[in-house]
């Protein structure tokens, strides 16, 4: 508890403690994408490219949880390198669709592994039971605050 005894308890804070598993899930991923030449937001974006090919930027952004100029920057870096295709001209409209290159998805592969011994190791001390929990009590607090209304 805060000194003058208001606020939140954070050792019994369920946000306090999401976020710091949060923040210890996305440590441990940096970890072993960094060797890889790559960040969480980097990983992210070539993800969601392979399982939504021609995304906009704005998608990708909302999706990765980045703003639309800090993704712009990063599918600019990723075309020069050569992960990722956009055309010159938009097909409709303004949307550049993005999809994965040949090479794309190799270091896709390559990350998707580093990425599963992460969230491998995080639930290794869960039982099946346990995880099927967490899933289906994390789904429902995103939909519970997704719904926009305050309950009381």
């Amino acid at each position: 508890m805060s000194q003058n005894g208001a606020g939140v308890d954070l050792e019994t804070s369920l946000g306090y403690l999401l976020k710091e598993a949060s923040s210890a899930l996305r440590a441990a991923m940096e970890e072993v994408l960094r060797p890889l030449g790559m960040s969480v937001t980097h990983y992210a974006c070539l993800e969601l490219l392979a399982q939504r090919p021609g995304l906009s930027n704005s998608e990708l952004a909302r999706g990765a949880f980045v703003t639309r100029q800090s993704m712009n920057v990063l599918l600019q870096a990723l075309e020069r390198d050569g992960y990722v295709t956009r055309p010159a001209k938009a097909p409709v409209g303004k949307v550049l669709p993005t999809r994965l290159t040949p090479r794309g998805r190799r270091s896709l592969d390559t990350a998707t592994v580093a990425v599963r011994s992460v969230e491998d190791r995080m639930l290794a001390g869960m039982t099946g039971a346990e995880r099927s929990g967490a899933f289906r009590i994390l789904r429902s607090m995103i939909r519970s605050l997704g719904e926009g209304g305050e309950s009381v």
